[in-house]
């Protein structure tokens, strides 16, 4: 699956703050992604972030650095 930093994220499960929407801020081998409502930092297993991902909303367009 292809995620890049600065997409959003729509996942299966909410956040406990009430949110399902979360920015990537890093990626790799984890995901470290950030809830869009709180604020608050989880660091996740690839794996297990790319299970429970519903939809990926683009940050920047393709070709923009």
């Amino acid at each position: 699956m292809d995620v890049r930093p600065g997409d959003i994220l729509v996942m299966k499960k909410k956040h406990p703050c009430g949110g399902s929407t979360f920015l990537v801020l890093r990626s790799g081998m984890d995901f470290k992604i950030r809830c869009t409502k709180c604020g608050h930092e989880v660091m996740l297993p690839r794996l297990k972030c790319e299970k429970n991902i519903r939809k990926i909303l683009r940050g920047r367009p393709e070709g923009q650095p």
